[in-house]
């Protein structure tokens, strides 16, 4: 296993309360980084806090309330991390979930929320956090990997404006590599399938048979679904592919993806 110290370095993790950023979190505590979280449940993210500190009792880190779709909510958690910590290095976009919908059914409300949540969850912390990854590329690393889902390049019609959104926000990461290469700032994201996730533990609880266990109704979900590693993604997975871009571990990657589908993807 290849073991890397982040010390001295600083990571922020949005969304970090909970499925992929918490596991994402954890990562980067146990290889010695700073990191900052933030999440728009309260509770949620008091409890991810404990949880962490129990784990890591010396870590550095810092929990904030934060809505990324609110500006002034981002700048002022951006300020946050810039008081305690000083500098930023690794920033992960890890915010929303899927919208089922047909392109009949769907509101033009509904797409515009889909729309705002899926740009903008990108957009403002990258735009808040941006001058001191800047300033860490002049000392080493700087990176911004976001979580995508493989709807980018594989669109599902019953998930029309999500996957919609996620194709524009693949785009945007290829732009944004491409814009901030020559600050040596690299920007990847990753693809994701069915990942576990509070999300679908809720629709096991309503859909699953009586005396069906999560792992079963998950295998045969992943069967329905021509999964062929026959099951769901973990987030502890999805989180090492997100670790792996956003280190120096691919120093030398930048306006890609890493495909975390259990090989779901129907394209070359």
């Amino acid at each position: 296993m290849i073991q890397i110290d982040l010390t001295g370095q600083v990571a922020v993790v949005t969304g970090g309360s909970s499925g992929i950023g918490l596991a994402t979190a954890e990562l980067f505590l146990r290889a010695g980084a700073s990191v900052a979280i933030c999440g728009r449940d309260a509770e949620r993210l008091a409890h991810a806090e404990t949880a962490l500190m129990m784990q890591f009792p010396s870590a550095q880190l810092l929990a904030a309330r934060c809505d990324v779709l609110d500006a002034e909510e981002v700048n002022a958690f951006a300020q946050g991390v810039q008081r305690r910590f000083g500098r930023t290095d690794m920033l992960v976009n890890n915010a929303g979930q899927g919208r089922v919908s047909t392109f009949a059914d769907t509101t033009d409300d509904a797409w515009r929320e889909e729309l705002d949540l899926k740009y903008f969850s990108v957009i403002h912390p990258t735009r808040a956090l941006l001058s001191m990854l800047r300033d860490a590329a002049g000392m080493g690393n700087a990176s911004i990997v976001c979580v995508n889902s493989l709807l980018a390049l594989q669109p599902e019609p019953h998930m029309v404006a999500t996957s919609s959104a996620r194709a524009g926000l693949l785009s945007l990461i290829k732009s944004l590599a491409v814009e901030l290469a020559p600050q040596r700032i690299r920007v990847n994201s990753i693809l994701i399938g069915i990942v576990e996730s509070g999300q679908w533990r809720r629709r096991f609880e309503t859909q699953a048979e009586p005396g069906q266990s999560w792992e079963d109704w998950t295998a045969e979900l992943a069967r329905k679904k021509n999964i062929p590693l026959g099951r769901f993604g973990r987030p502890e997975e999805a989180a090492q592919a997100l670790f792996y871009l956003a280190t120096n571990l691919s120093s030398y990657t930048t306006g890609s993806h890493i495909d975390v589908s259990g090989g779901n993807a129907r394209h070359v």
